[in-house]
């Protein structure tokens, strides 16, 4: 397997530090909040956009995705607008040479029906988008679609391999669905898988991989050899967590063991 982590746990950190910790931390990839208050955003320019992939290139880390904030099955998003928004992460995305951006459903506001379909809709109008780009759009299971049967329900209908999930452990675990369950609905969409881990359910503070109840083990014994497994650390939202770069070296032999473990 290969490992990344997300810029959200290093919020505001410079490019070139972002690159430099994952390179000392043997990561071999970086997931990139793509929000304004970050380095790395739609609304930056070509040059910006050059100077990133070479601080990637001579770090000889990748780009995994660009993490966006688009919610595709929100009822009150202007279709203008959010067309807008996913042809600038996928622009990004391809300027950057990254293969993946994520998008979230979002569709709290209406039925479960009417939320599918809203999502698969704008998610199939955008595929073409995608494929011209050579970037996938992958669905995030998250609020509104937070297990892997709920996102596969606006997933295969869209039925189009520019079109995929991602799978965050945390969410499918806190929407009471079982491991296997989650692999088996979400491979056939799969891009990669985002990891963390926390005290209970009550208590989503962000921990040290291992350190906390969710069952990463029993994950990433489904999942394929070459799949990419990506740290999310929600220091973002959690001021008062450890930091992150002291934690990424232990986190990333974590995940080799239990990859190890488990082949």
């Amino acid at each position: 397997m290969k490992f990344a982590f997300s810029t959200l746990g290093v919020p505001g950190m410079p490019v070139s530090e972002v690159v430099t910790l994952a390179s000392a931390t043997g990561f071999q990839g970086v997931e990139l909040r793509a929000h304004p208050e970050e380095p790395v955003h739609p609304g930056i320019g070509v040059a910006e956009r050059a100077a990133v992939v070479d601080d990637f290139k001579r770090a000889g880390v990748e780009i995994l995705s660009i993490a966006g904030y688009a919610r595709v099955a929100d009822a009150e998003a202007d279709e203008d607008e959010l067309r807008q928004e996913l042809e600038g992460l996928l622009r990004l995305a391809g300027d950057l040479g990254a293969p993946y951006i994520r998008v979230f459903p979002g569709g709290g506001d209406q039925e479960r029906a009417d939320a599918d379909a809203t999502a698969a809709r704008r998610l199939g109008a955008a595929a073409e988008s995608a494929t011209d780009f050579g970037v996938r759009i992958l669905l995030e299971t998250h609020d509104s679609h937070r297990t892997g049967t709920d996102a596969a329900r606006v997933l295969g209908p869209v039925g189009h391999p520019q079109v995929g999930a991602v799978w965050d452990v945390m969410h499918t675990w806190l929407g009471g669905e079982d491991p296997a369950t989650s692999h088996a609905v979400l491979a056939p969409h799969l891009g990669y898988v985002q990891v963390k881990d926390i005290a209970s359910a009550d208590d989503t503070t962000p921990l040290a991989l291992g350190a906390g109840v969710l069952p990463l083990g029993e994950c990433l014994a489904l999942l394929d050899d070459d799949i990419w497994v990506c740290w999310e650390y929600e220091k973002r939202w959690y001021p008062a967590a450890d930091e992150l770069p002291g934690l990424l070296e232990a986190g990333r032999g974590y995940l080799e063991g239990l990859t190890a473990r488990n082949r």
